[in-house]
């Protein structure tokens, strides 16, 4: 009898590899809450900054609407710290398993590696941009004490103070961040002196502002708002060219006799950079698909915010549009 000739079959282990390759390229392109679901007990929503300030305000108003949509829990995790910085590298190195995500402010992810090049991060090279979330107008304001009511008043207020050796000084969350550059733009469009006070964040910041210590401060909108209401402090200006529609009733820096500043705060959703494309890219959709509900914009508008969202591409080409450039020579 002639004996059949059996099929020419790879061996076990090559069809086994083979298989394996094939799930996980299927596991990859899964959306990006299933594949998130079976790998983390919970998802962590890193916060370079302490709790209370507008980061955590809006990474807890998205950990929130993300549970709900998902049922996954997803926790805020506060890692304050050298402006950012500690936070953000621990992002770095987490795994790319969707089980860690990064809130940052635009002062993070564009200013602080111009002036900082020793950082341990790169933005470019250790994370994949996921999408745009929220912006909001920064606000300079002042203590009750200082005599002040407009622009022009602190200028003059400013030169004096300068003149008798005491120049006034302005407190920012950190050297580097967003409200920092809002302060050396507004001293070198004015053409006053002010004596820069850092803090690890803005609630130390503004506590300080609000308690008299120092008399001055550049800060976002959300934050300073209730301040502003109760009387605890006093808007000066937005720094921007034309008046917010979150602070229509405060007067624009270039209004008031000093253009060519346009610093507002934004933030925006990164992953690192090992998460695979296809996965962020899912989860961009699920965000900016949160970010356009009614309930999630209401709660960010009250909180001075304007929800955006964008696409990872949108928000690449943002971050790299925004960086500072040396100037000529």
């Amino acid at each position: 009898m002639q004996q059949r000739k059996q099929p020419n079959r790879p061996p076990l282990r090559r069809q086994w590899l083979a298989g394996t390759a094939l799930t996980a390229a299927l596991a990859v392109c899964l959306p990006w809450q299933a594949a998130q679901a079976a790998a983390c007990a919970n998802v962590r929503i890193v916060v370079p900054f302490p709790a209370g300030g507008p980061a955590d305000q809006l990474a807890r108003t998205l950990a929130h609407g993300l549970q709900q949509r998902r049922g996954t829990p997803f926790v805020v995790d506060n890692k304050p710290g050298a402006n950012g910085n500690i936070g953000i590298d621990a992002v770095r190195r987490a795994p790319g398993d969707g089980c860690t995500l990064l809130v940052a402010p635009a002062g993070n992810l564009t200013i602080n590696p111009t002036l900082m090049p020793a950082l341990s991060y790169s933005v470019e090279r250790d994370f994949r941009p996921v999408s745009l979330l929220a912006g909001s107008p920064n606000v300079l304001a002042v203590h009750p004490s200082v005599p002040a009511n407009s622009v022009q008043d602190l200028i003059k207020l400013a030169r004096q103070a300068d003149q008798a050796g005491k120049p006034l000084g302005y407190a920012s969350p950190g050297v580097g961040s967003g409200l920092h550059l809002a302060g050396e733009l507004f001293r070198n469009r004015a053409g006053i002196t002010l004596l820069h006070v850092p803090y690890k964040g803005t609630t130390q910041a503004l506590n300080d502002v609000v308690g008299g210590q120092v008399p001055m401060l550049f800060g976002t909108w959300p934050t300073l708002a209730p301040f502003i209401q109760s009387g605890a402090l006093r808007a000066l200006a937005v720094t921007q060219s034309k008046r917010s529609p979150a602070a229509p009733g405060v007067p624009s820096l270039a209004e008031q006799g000093v253009p060519g500043i346009e610093v507002s705060s934004w933030y925006a959703l990164l992953v690192p950079r090992a998460t695979p494309q296809p996965a962020a890219d899912a989860l961009g959709a699920e965000v900016r698909a949160l970010l356009a509900t009614p309930a999630v914009r209401t709660e960010l508008q009250r909180q001075g915010m304007e929800p955006v969202g964008s696409t990872p591409q949108a928000l690449e080409t943002r971050i790299r549009e925004e960086k500072p450039r040396p100037g000529p020579g």
